[in-house]
């Protein structure tokens, strides 16, 4: 089942989505504070339904500092109709635009569409609670903080998240990102990048390798 979460200070507007998203037997969040939206809902939601007027700040505004750990369709509903508006929405992240008053039909409508399209096209972001991994640009991000790594320390994270829960020996992850005819100590390689790892994560309190003595390193979230 599908989760969606719906974002707009309108609670009379946000009751009639959820009953008429329900209908179509998706799972319905509705939120409407912003300080009360939680990194779980934005990373977990399959499709996000986002007010650009709120008033604690605008939707497009709330999009840019979180767009990082949403790896859903981001749809904007506006009162406006503004074509400056839908430009400034789409450039903060923004997949659709719905411009109020809108009729439940097209709604639903545009929900399913976003959703089919969605089980179509290749995921671009891994997540995993708070960390998440951008595929397309390569970088891995907690919560909103991008953390600055090299292309290996990025290959070897990637490598650990995909397989969350495997072991890996340092000869595994050696050979998985430089390939079985690079020239090195494996050892002490691998030893130094999970290091610099490490210490990059904990300047934001996140350590995402475990060590398993004897054996190597998997991907294991401590904060």
């Amino acid at each position: 089942m599908n989760t969606i979460l719906v974002i707009d200070d309108d609670i009379d507007l946000l009751n009639l989505i959820r009953r008429a998203l329900e209908k179509d037997h998706y799972h319905v969040k509705t939120r409407a504070v912003l300080s009360e939206v939680s990194q779980k809902d934005l990373s977990s939601c399959d499709l996000l339904l986002l007010d650009v007027m709120m008033p604690e700040k605008d939707g497009f505004t709330f999009l840019r500092e979180h767009r990082g750990i949403i790896d859903a369709p981001v749809l904007f509903l506006t009162a406006k109709d503004f074509e400056q508006d839908k430009l400034e929405g789409f450039a903060s992240g923004g997949d659709d635009y719905i411009t109020k008053p809108f009729s439940i039909k097209e709604l639903r409508a545009r929900v399913s569409a976003h959703l089919r399209r969605e089980k179509r096209e290749k995921r671009i972001r891994l997540v995993d609670g708070a960390i998440s991994c951008d595929l397309i640009q390569k970088n891995f991000y907690v919560e909103d903080e991008q953390i600055p790594l090299t292309a290996s320390e990025f290959e070897i994270c990637l490598l650990l998240l995909k397989n969350k829960g495997q072991v890996f020996t340092k000869e595994d992850i050696y050979v998985a990102v430089y390939g079985y005819d690079a020239m090195g100590d494996s050892q002490s390689t691998i030893t130094e990048r999970v290091k610099q790892i490490r210490k990059k994560f904990k300047e934001v309190e996140f350590n995402p390798i475990q060590t398993v003595w004897g054996i190597g390193y998997k991907w294991a979230v401590e904060h």
